[in-house]
Protein backbone atom coordinates (compact mmCIF):
# COMPACT_ATOMS: atom_id res chain seq x y z
CA UNK A 1 0.00 0.00 0.00
CA UNK A 2 2.57 2.63 0.99
CA UNK A 3 4.80 1.47 -2.31
CA UNK A 4 2.07 2.30 -4.36
CA UNK A 5 1.24 5.59 -2.42
CA UNK A 6 4.93 6.59 -3.04
CA UNK A 7 5.02 5.39 -6.74
CA UNK A 8 2.43 7.78 -6.93
CA UNK A 9 3.96 10.34 -5.49
CA UNK A 10 7.25 10.01 -7.60
CA UNK A 11 5.17 9.85 -10.64
CA UNK A 12 3.40 13.19 -9.93
CA UNK A 13 6.71 15.11 -8.87
CA UNK A 14 7.86 13.50 -12.50
CA UNK A 15 4.95 15.07 -14.46
CA UNK A 16 4.85 18.28 -12.44
CA UNK A 17 8.42 18.88 -13.19
CA UNK A 18 8.42 17.65 -17.22
CA UNK A 19 5.91 20.29 -17.73
CA UNK A 20 7.29 22.95 -19.74
CA UNK A 21 6.75 27.03 -18.12
CA UNK A 22 3.81 28.81 -20.21
CA UNK A 23 4.97 32.31 -20.86
CA UNK A 24 1.67 34.84 -18.70
CA UNK A 25 1.22 37.48 -21.87
CA UNK A 26 0.26 41.00 -19.95
CA UNK A 27 -2.54 41.65 -22.70
CA UNK A 28 -4.76 40.34 -25.40
CA UNK A 29 -3.73 41.43 -28.69
CA UNK A 30 -6.95 41.64 -30.61
CA UNK A 31 -5.66 42.71 -33.87
CA UNK A 32 -3.35 39.13 -33.98
CA UNK A 33 -4.68 37.25 -36.44
CA UNK A 34 -6.84 39.87 -37.64
CA UNK A 35 -5.54 39.51 -41.22
CA UNK A 36 -6.72 35.53 -41.24
CA UNK A 37 -10.13 35.81 -40.17
CA UNK A 38 -12.35 34.75 -42.66
CA UNK A 39 -15.42 37.63 -43.28
CA UNK A 40 -17.68 34.96 -45.07
CA UNK A 41 -17.48 33.12 -41.97
CA UNK A 42 -18.10 36.26 -39.70
CA UNK A 43 -21.15 37.07 -41.49
CA UNK A 44 -22.87 33.62 -41.58
CA UNK A 45 -22.23 33.98 -38.13
CA UNK A 46 -23.66 36.95 -37.32
CA UNK A 47 -26.88 35.90 -39.72
CA UNK A 48 -27.16 32.65 -37.56
CA UNK A 49 -27.58 34.62 -34.30
CA UNK A 50 -29.75 37.72 -35.79
CA UNK A 51 -32.10 34.30 -37.34
CA UNK A 52 -31.84 32.64 -33.64
CA UNK A 53 -32.91 35.72 -32.25
CA UNK A 54 -35.89 36.45 -34.60
CA UNK A 55 -36.73 33.16 -34.18
CA UNK A 56 -36.57 33.71 -30.02
CA UNK A 57 -38.37 36.71 -29.99
CA UNK A 58 -41.00 35.43 -32.12
CA UNK A 59 -41.38 32.43 -29.91
CA UNK A 60 -41.94 34.94 -26.54
CA UNK A 61 -44.58 37.25 -28.52
CA UNK A 62 -46.52 34.09 -29.36
CA UNK A 63 -46.48 32.44 -26.09
CA UNK A 64 -47.11 36.15 -24.12
CA UNK A 65 -50.12 36.39 -27.01
CA UNK A 66 -51.58 32.83 -27.17
CA UNK A 67 -50.49 31.04 -23.82
CA UNK A 68 -49.95 33.47 -21.23
CA UNK A 69 -50.49 31.07 -18.55
CA UNK A 70 -47.35 29.22 -19.57
CA UNK A 71 -45.46 31.91 -18.23
CA UNK A 72 -47.01 33.21 -15.51
CA UNK A 73 -47.23 30.90 -12.26
CA UNK A 74 -50.16 29.28 -11.33
CA UNK A 75 -51.78 32.07 -8.85
CA UNK A 76 -54.81 29.71 -7.75
CA UNK A 77 -52.03 27.99 -5.41
CA UNK A 78 -51.43 31.40 -3.07
CA UNK A 79 -55.11 31.16 -1.75
CA UNK A 80 -54.39 35.12 -0.15
CA UNK A 81 -53.31 36.53 -3.68
CA UNK A 82 -56.00 34.59 -5.75
CA UNK A 83 -58.83 35.90 -3.77
CA UNK A 84 -57.02 39.38 -4.37
CA UNK A 85 -56.91 39.10 -7.89
CA UNK A 86 -60.29 37.86 -7.91
CA UNK A 87 -61.59 40.96 -6.05
CA UNK A 88 -59.44 42.84 -8.48
CA UNK A 89 -60.98 41.87 -11.24
CA UNK A 90 -64.51 42.21 -9.79
CA UNK A 91 -64.28 46.08 -9.15
CA UNK A 92 -62.00 46.26 -12.61
CA UNK A 93 -65.63 44.38 -14.40
CA UNK A 94 -67.86 46.67 -11.95
CA UNK A 95 -65.86 50.26 -12.88
CA UNK A 96 -66.49 48.89 -16.41
CA UNK A 97 -70.54 48.86 -15.64
CA UNK A 98 -70.55 52.23 -14.38
CA UNK A 99 -68.43 53.89 -17.31
CA UNK A 100 -70.93 52.44 -19.51
CA UNK A 101 -73.96 53.75 -17.38
CA UNK A 102 -72.28 57.69 -17.41
CA UNK A 103 -71.80 57.37 -20.99
CA UNK A 104 -75.38 56.76 -21.67
CA UNK A 105 -76.74 59.13 -19.48
CA UNK A 106 -74.17 61.57 -21.28
CA UNK A 107 -75.30 61.14 -24.20
CA UNK A 108 -78.44 62.93 -24.28
CA UNK A 109 -76.41 65.89 -22.85
CA UNK A 110 -74.04 65.68 -25.50
CA UNK A 111 -76.52 65.86 -28.00
CA UNK A 112 -78.56 68.65 -26.36
CA UNK A 113 -75.24 70.37 -26.32
CA UNK A 114 -74.41 69.77 -29.84
CA UNK A 115 -78.51 70.99 -30.98
CA UNK A 116 -77.49 74.38 -28.71
CA UNK A 117 -74.43 74.79 -30.67
CA UNK A 118 -75.83 74.06 -33.91
CA UNK A 119 -78.57 76.72 -33.19
CA UNK A 120 -76.33 79.56 -32.22
CA UNK A 121 -74.26 79.09 -34.80
CA UNK A 122 -77.24 79.48 -37.41
CA UNK A 123 -79.09 81.67 -35.39
CA UNK A 124 -77.15 83.71 -32.95
CA UNK A 125 -73.96 84.03 -34.71
CA UNK A 126 -75.13 87.11 -35.80
CA UNK A 127 -75.87 88.41 -33.00
CA UNK A 128 -73.11 87.01 -30.46
CA UNK A 129 -70.61 89.06 -33.12
CA UNK A 130 -72.80 92.16 -32.44
CA UNK A 131 -72.33 92.45 -29.08
CA UNK A 132 -69.38 93.62 -27.44
CA UNK A 133 -67.12 91.73 -25.40
CA UNK A 134 -66.73 92.66 -21.85
CA UNK A 135 -63.13 93.69 -21.34
CA UNK A 136 -61.89 92.26 -17.79
CA UNK A 137 -59.59 94.06 -15.29
CA UNK A 138 -57.32 91.67 -13.84
CA UNK A 139 -57.17 93.23 -10.01
CA UNK A 140 -53.52 94.75 -8.86
CA UNK A 141 -51.48 92.87 -6.32
CA UNK A 142 -50.08 94.97 -3.13
CA UNK A 143 -46.83 93.41 -2.20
Amino acid sequence: MYFRLGVLLVLALGIVQCQKRRPAKDEWDYRDGADKVNMRGVANLTEVLDNWRFDILNQMKNLVRNDHQALLPDYSRIPALSEALDDLFKEFNALKERLGELSEKFMGIETFIDEVKAGQATNGGARAEAQPKKKVNPRKRNP
